[in-house]
């Protein structure tokens, strides 16, 4: 008895000669059981006559081909699936490599900060410093780009928020804690009021600090960058410039 065993099918047939049957019966000793084709698997079996049970001098081979005409047509959707489609190509998860996100390659991008909503243009500088604008975002890696804030000192803020808001920053030593509103920093230290908005919406953590370097906040329209040559930001919400 020989079997041929193909990706999608196995075909079994007999060295011998046999006659057509349509049932498959037990094999006893002195019983003839002829080749069959079962309705659903459609496989050919058939074993050789035997006159006594101790008659195992049978050849058995195992060959593979890739003829996959020998399947019945009515029975070609079981093997469609794998033939017509491939390779399974949806559960093999995409993992960035090191070439994919490369520094020499990010992009740079540069906003001018003048009249903009605080709170809008943070959000916005998170998301295309975390790399969520891409189509190949991995939370854990750094896809990202560079972003450049020129004329910190102009952003603006909503409401009552310029007398009201408060930050605050602690010495470490008992009674070190000190307040100031934004007025009061945006004098000071301007920068820091949108680097402060744009570390809290970034990952805390290992991550987190590395894509904080990715942010560049300057006081004033100059910047140090021009060897990037980096571009506008594209902004979509038009509720971030502050109507007059």
């Amino acid at each position: 008895m020989a079997t041929l065993c193909t990706p999608t099918c196995v075909i079994f047939s007999s060295l011998q000669s046999s006659s057509s049957s349509s049932s498959f019966k037990t094999l006893n000793a002195g019983t003839t059981i002829s080749s069959s084709t079962t309705p659903f698997l459609g496989f050919s079996v058939a074993s050789a006559k035997s006159t006594s049970p101790l008659n195992t001098k049978r050849s058995f081979k195992v060959r593979c081909c890739q003829n996959l005409s020998l399947v019945p047509d009515n029975q070609r959707w079981m093997f469609e699936q794998s033939e017509v489609n491939g390779p399974d190509i949806w559960n093999n998860t995409w993992y960035p490599k090191a070439a994919d996100h490369r520094h020499s390659d990010k992009t740079w991008y540069v906003v001018d900060a003048t009249d903009k909503i605080l709170g809008r243009l943070a959000s916005t500088i998170a998301i295309h410093i975390r790399g969520k604008n891409l189509a190949t975002y991995t939370p854990s890696v750094d896809m990202g780009a560079y972003v450049i804030v020129v004329n910190a000192e102009k952003v603006a803020v909503s409401g009552k928020k310029r007398t009201q808001k408060i930050y605050r920053r602690h010495s470490g030593r008992p009674g070190g804690m000190k307040e100031e509103t934004f007025d009061q920093l945006q004098h000071r230290i301007p920068e820091r009021i949108i680097e402060h908005a744009v570390r809290g919406m970034l990952p805390k953590g290992r991550l987190g600090r590395e894509l904080f370097t990715h942010l560049k906040v300057y006081k004033g329209p100059n910047h140090p960058h021009e060897a990037q040559q980096p571009i506008e930001l594209p902004i979509r919400d038009k509720r971030i410039q502050k109507q007059q």
